[in-house]
């Protein structure tokens, strides 16, 4: 703050000097008269207590930052230690310590006494139950070193959170409770920990003091952690004996603890090395923008994520894998001989390629790899669960893709790291997956690369994020298997059979009509010399689908495979009808985009719920009622209706074949 204020002061002070210079000049003062000896004076030091600042300010702004996060158990004091750690590195105001004394009076657990876990945390719910739920970010720094802390929740329903505060630290400090030693949480937060590639841990083993500073209960502890961060590729612990409440270790070696002989908290956050080097891959450049301020410049903005580059170098742009020489490096502050990871910089080229936002410019000599397969670990954080066969948006980087897992190997509980079989995810849960991407993306595996590494995913719907996921490497059949060209194609099978290959997906409830208006439809298509083909819902799940159920899992899958077979139809010049309730809107616009502009077209059959009952033709909807089939649509299992279908056929104001006709006059049209 004094810094800040001297800044002002010597600002201000000039131009009063300015002007009182200016008024004895005109009353007739010498330049060696004793008042304007006194303001030179006042001048020169101004300057140099400006001086000063200003190299202070250079001097901090060459500091290296350390982002880390704080987890573990419910009160086992994160937030306590965030906020004494800031309270004794003297980085509050007068306010804030009034305030905090205000809010620790009013909300603290201390009877009165400064409660420093309330500098953390913020939200009103949070200060009501004494625990975190959100993460809260903190800025501080010392004469060695800046720092960025993120104090992260405990409860484990908060675990998306805290996964959140984690995806951008390089170091993680856990907490402990001396009392309680290894939790549950303990365990969970460390494995993501691991899984998020912090390697350096700091094991805070704290509440010291009320187990009398015991070094027994302390090795203990550390003993069983050490052997945990063994088993999850955590290479760094260093273990500390502490009192957040009290200060003992925190920001220097406490007497409480003369068999201790390791740093203080702040010492190792102070002097920690957690460097990565990236340069080792060569250059990597994800393109956040192209940049084109006139028709004589066109250059390729981004912050360069590994490796280096000059003016001259060969670069290949990915995924095209096109190839150019560097011509120069452009920055706010002129053009650079040389530019480094964790710099933004724009390229110019020397060859005009067509390079895209989300495209990444990558040394020749090493490129990164490209692939639209992979095995990845996914973290799930949305209420509803993962549907494998589900598509979804995947954002890497400044690239969008759409996505889906196509595989759950296992699921994993983050407890014990026992592999689980699964189907499906649910909020907070942890698997290893297969991910299938509907066009190649250059990538790294995370461990080597964090942003060409980590991805999310969007519910495409509602643009809700859903999960966060590593890659950890292309599958082998991505690189090995590709499409083989033939010679006679769509438009030749179509030509020969002269007519426009179709797909026409009738959806609705189970009794609604769907499957007796495509027969009539496929009949009135035959008699006028069409090739056409049905695939009803019942049909197909006596062979293609008989081992799949009903299960939102099994329906998702249903309905891509017989997408896929459609889209295998039409390829042959046919026009496919397809008959089957796919009830859910995210399957439809999934089998959609498999086709070509106007080939697909989606029929709503409209039949309300209650005539569809009362219809039951099959009996289906009174064993639904009893209880005989689960996840029957409509009853226990939703229907989400088409919002924009192609045609809108309402069944209780037409018959059948007036409907039918509807579906035949559109596609003659």
């Amino acid at each position: 703050m004094s810094a800040d204020i001297g800044i002002l002061d010597s600002g201000s002070a000039k131009a009063e000097r300015s002007e009182a210079d200016d008024g004895l000049r005109r009353d007739g003062v010498g330049k060696s008269g004793g008042s304007v000896v006194a303001l030179n004076s006042e001048a020169r030091l101004a300057h140099s207590a400006g001086d000063a600042v200003a190299d202070y300010l250079k001097q901090h702004e060459s500091k290296s930052l350390l982002r880390f996060i704080t987890c573990g158990s419910v009160d086992d004091g994160k937030s306590t230690l965030i906020g004494r750690l800031l309270h004794d590195t003297q980085r509050l105001f007068e306010d804030q310590l009034a305030a905090l004394d205000a809010d620790s009076r009013r909300h603290g657990t201390r009877n009165g006494e400064i409660d420093f876990a309330l500098l953390v945390d913020g939200l009103a719910a949070e200060r009501e139950q004494g625990i975190t739920i959100d993460v809260a970010y903190r800025y501080f720094g010392t004469e060695r070193r800046k720092f960025i802390v993120a104090d992260c929740p405990g409860h484990e329903q908060y675990t998306r959170n805290m996964a959140t505060g984690a995806s951008t630290a390089d170091l993680a400090v856990v907490l402990v409770d001396a009392r309680k030693g290894l939790l549950t949480q303990t365990r969970r937060h460390s494995y993501i920990v691991s899984l998020l590639g912090i390697r350096h841990v700091v094991l805070a083993v704290n509440k010291m003091d009320l187990v009398d500073f015991d070094q027994a209960v302390f090795e203990r502890i550390v003993g069983e952690y050490r052997e945990l961060a063994a088993k999850l590729g955590i290479e760094h612990v260093q273990a500390v004996p502490l009192s957040a409440l009290n200060g003992d270790n925190l920001t220097a070696r406490s007497a409480a603890t003369p068999w201790y002989r390791g740093p203080s908290v702040l010492e190792h956050l102070e002097t920690v090395d957690v460097g990565r080097d990236a340069a080792e891959l060569g250059l990597r450049l994800p393109v956040q923008w192209v940049n084109r301020p006139h028709q004589d410049f066109r250059g390729f903005a981004g912050t360069i994520s590994a490796g280096r580059v000059r003016p001259g170098d060969e670069i290949v742009a990915l995924p095209s894998g096109r190839r150019s020489r560097v011509q120069r490096i452009v920055t706010a502050d002129g053009d650079l001989a040389q530019a480094t990871a964790g710099q933004a910089v724009t390229l110019t080229l020397a060859d005009e390629l067509d390079i895209s936002r989300g495209d990444v410019i990558a040394g020749a000599a090493q490129p990164a790899q490209v692939a639209d397969q992979f095995a990845v670990h996914l973290l799930w954080m949305d209420a509803q669960p993962l549907l494998p066969g589900r598509s979804y948006w995947l954002k890497i980087g400044a690239r969008t893709v759409t996505a889906s897992i196509t595989e759950i190997k296992h699921k994993i509980d983050v407890n014990t790291q026992a592999q689980l079989a699964a189907r499906r995810l649910e909020l907070n849960e942890v698997a290893w997956c297969n991910l299938g991407l509907d066009q190649p993306i250059a990538f790294e595996a995370y461990r080597d690369n964090r942003e060409l590494g980590s991805f999310v995913l969007i519910d495409r719907q509602t643009n809700a994020t859903v999960a966060a996921g590593t890659l950890d490497f292309a599958l082998r059949r991505a690189e090995n298997i590709h499409w083989q060209p033939v010679d006679v194609d769509k438009a030749a099978r179509a030509q020969a059979k002269r007519q426009t290959p179709r797909c026409v997906w009738f959806t609705g409830l189970s009794g609604s009509g769907k499957s007796t208006i495509a027969n009539l439809v496929d009949k009135q298509l035959h008699a006028l010399g069409h090739h056409t083909f049905i695939l009803d819902g019942d049909n197909v799940r006596h062979g293609l689908n008989k081992d799949l159920g009903f299960t939102d899992a099994d329906r998702v899958e249903n309905i891509r495979r017989v997408a896929e077979v459609a889209k295998l139809m039409t390829d042959a010049g046919l026009i496919v009808l397809v008959s089957f309730i796919s009830p859910f809107r995210a399957e439809r616009e999934l089998a959609r985009e498999l086709f070509g502009a106007g080939e697909f077209v989606e029929v709503f059959v409209d039949t309300p719920l209650q005539e569809a009952e009362r219809r039951d033709v099959k009996g289906l909807y009174a064993k639904a009622r009893a209880g005989k089939i689960p996840n029957f649509t409509g009853i226990d299992s939703p229907y989400e209706a088409p919002e924009s279908p192609e045609l809108h056929l309402a069944t209780l104001e037409a018959d059948p074949q007036t409907l039918a006709q509807r579906v035949v006059d559109f596609l003659r049209g």
